[in-house]
């Protein structure tokens, strides 16, 4: 039977009986046709009450507490119990000297107080939960804990990136990586954005979580550790800062801004320019030559690890492999980039003349 109309014949039966209690005391008055006993018409409505309003009394209102229960981390509901706990011990302490005052504050204030000590300890527990657990010792955090093994932060532009996944994959990253929970939030927030960019990048982030959460050898943890700031940035830096870890990001100004602050920080686009091949001038590579250059006779190819070399004289090689000659080598702020000539051009600048 369903667990609702249980409760509604419960309540029924539960609120007949209080109707005709209440009934007994009562003595309808007799009319031409008779009167029906008052023990019976206060039974009936109390059957009619019952069945109607038991559900809203019972069973719908812990069905609303239980699945917001659900929805909370478990350090928040056990630091609102406990905060409910301290604040009804205070209550039932001062209801003794505040029931002692006369007329209707003795009967009224005990009550007040019980409310408004239970809201604030909730509200202070649950506000301070890491530093209470901290200082009683309860619920050595999952983030320290990660934090302690080498885990590091995954900020919202590294996970829309994505290369973190194949850095993992290679052993680089001895800890797992660690989501915060308002990371998380801003990153559904892109998905749900209206603009179709955004919403694509936002949604290829959450795909790429669900793949991290599923491959063992990167294991991901949604970290449900709360700090203030202002602003994902800000409390990313905090956060980093707790738990003394690094962070990882593409984010130029969050780099900087996390260096001043003494935090570390792991750059997939240092650590992509870290690793590209080395090459010096004088020395002689092959190149495919896919586009025009800027400059007249100058051609345009990419090596395999996408550094960009610019080839003097390239431009008549286009859509074909030329053997070129490095001249220079820049390193800048977006990457390397390399300049080059052809070597049949070099050779006819270089042979002597007639």
């Amino acid at each position: 039977m369903n667990v609702e109309l249980t409760f509604r014949f419960i309540g029924a039966v539960a609120f007949g009986a209080a109707g005709w209690n209440i009934g007994s005391n009562f003595t309808l008055p007799a009319s031409n046709g008779g009167a029906l006993p008052a023990e019976l018409v206060g039974t009936a409505i109390g059957i009619v009450v019952g069945f109607v309003l038991t559900p809203y009394l019972t069973t719908r209102p812990t069905s609303f507490v239980a699945d917001h229960a659900r929805r909370l981390p478990v350090k928040d509901l056990v630091a609102a119990v406990l905060g409910l706990l301290i604040s009804l011990v205070l209550s039932a302490l001062l209801a003794i000297p505040l029931a002692m005052l006369p007329g209707i504050f003795g009967r009224i204030l005990p009550f007040a107080a019980c409310l408004f000590l239970s809201y604030l300890g909730i509200t202070i527990f649950v506000g301070r939960r890491d530093d209470i657990f901290g200082l009683l010792g309860w619920f050595d955090s999952v983030g320290h804990e990660d934090a302690s093994t080498g885990g590091v932060l995954l900020d919202t532009s590294a996970i829309i990136d994505g290369r973190i996944a194949d850095v993992g994959r290679t052993g680089f990253l001895t800890g797992p990586l660690l989501v915060p929970r308002f990371v998380l939030r801003e990153l559904q927030h892109i998905a749900d954005s209206p603009d179709a960019l955004r919403r694509s990048r936002g949604r290829r982030g959450l795909e790429l979580l669900d793949r991290l959460k599923k491959n063992a050898t990167v294991p991901v943890r949604i970290c449900d550790i709360e700090v203030e700031g202002d602003g994902v940035d800000a409390k990313l830096i905090r956060l980093a800062q707790k738990l003394r870890c690094a962070i990882v990001t593409n984010d130029y100004n969050l780099n900087r801004v996390a260096a001043l602050q003494g935090v570390r920080v792991l750059n997939v686009n240092e650590l992509a320019n870290a690793v590209k091949t080395v090459v010096l001038p004088g020395e002689e590579i092959v190149v495919r030559v896919i586009q025009e250059g800027k400059e007249p006779g100058q051609g345009v190819g990419y090596l395999d690890d996408g550094t960009m070399v610019v080839v003097d004289g390239g431009r008549q090689h286009l859509d074909s492999d030329v053997g070129i000659v490095v001249t220079r080598v820049f390193q800048t702020a977006a990457g390397r980039m390399i300049f080059a000539q052809a070597k049949e051009s070099q050779s006819r600048h270089d042979a002597p003349a007639r």
